[in-house]
């Protein structure tokens, strides 16, 4: 006898049934799980090393700081009778300093003298890590900002406007009050020039960003780039500090010919 199946016993089958499509969904879901587990564990693992990587920075930096720096500045960078405070100076103020050999101090004077490099690209790093670590201060600058591809004529009206007082219009350097002068700007680096403004080593004014901006500071560092790749189109410079030299030269050299010449042809004729 053939066995009665009720419409409502159908239904509950044929709805208790698998769809095809939910395999693939399963699957699908489970390595959405497993791929954002492993993204989340990668990540944490990640900035662990990374943290990891810089707390060893910051510690090779304090050893170092403590081995050729703390007996001016002091032990915690506080400063003393023999060196200003660190503390706040940021991670740029030490880069410019130790990587452009003037720190550590070779002699106590007017300014620091440039002299080479005392320490490698990593050991600067180090201990303008642990400075940094102190207090909030200017960092390193990087990117576009050292391109040198900004707008020529705006930095050169910048720089006149800003810089030339001191370190004259072409950056040749000039001389300053009791001992002191403006360095040559021909050949240095974009970063230690835009450091430089940031942060005013020796008895350079600090131009931070609500005086000159960013994109303002790459246009003067493109003017002086400039300057360096393009030399004097009137020929010889003589040094390329103003009229002061080109006069000597004239007095001297010019006004010396003719005197000569003249005592020539007197001797001539006699």
């Amino acid at each position: 006898m053939p066995e009665n199946r009720t419409p409502t016993a159908a239904r509950g089958r044929k709805a208790g049934r698998r769809h095809p499509l939910a395999s693939i969904a399963l699957i699908a879901i489970g390595l959405l799980f497993t791929g954002g587990a492993y993204a989340a564990f990668s990540t944490s693992t990640a900035s662990a090393e990374t943290d990891m990587a810089s707390q060893q920075t910051i510690e090779e930096g304090k050893k170092l700081f403590a081995a050729n720096c703390a007996t001016c500045h002091g032990m915690g960078a506080e400063g003393s009778e023999d060196g200003p405070s660190l503390i706040g100076v940021g991670a740029a103020s030490v880069d410019f300093q130790v990587g452009t050999g003037r720190m550590p101090l070779q002699m106590q004077g007017p300014q620091a003298e440039q002299k080479p490099v005392q320490f490698t690209d990593e050991q600067t790093a180090a201990l303008a890590a642990w400075v940094a670590s102190l207090a909030p201060g200017p960092a390193i600058p990087e990117g576009e900002l050292l391109d040198g591809e900004g707008d020529t004529a705006n930095g050169a009206e910048l720089f006149r406007i800003n810089c030339a007082m001191c370190h004259n219009v072409a950056g040749a350097g000039g001389a300053l009050t009791e001992g002191k002068f403006a360095p040559s700007l021909s050949g240095v680096s974009a970063k230690h020039i835009y450091e430089a403004m940031v942060t005013g080593p020796q008895n350079m004014p600090v131009f931070n960003d609500m005086n000159i901006k960013p994109e303002d500071k790459r246009d003067v560092i493109t003017y002086l780039k400039y300057l360096d790749n393009n030399p004097s189109p009137g020929g010889i410079d003589l040094g390329s500090i103003g009229p002061v030299s080109e006069g000597l030269f004239l007095w001297i050299f010019g006004l010396g010919s003719i005197v000569a010449l003249t005592v020539w042809i007197t001797a001539k004729s006699n």
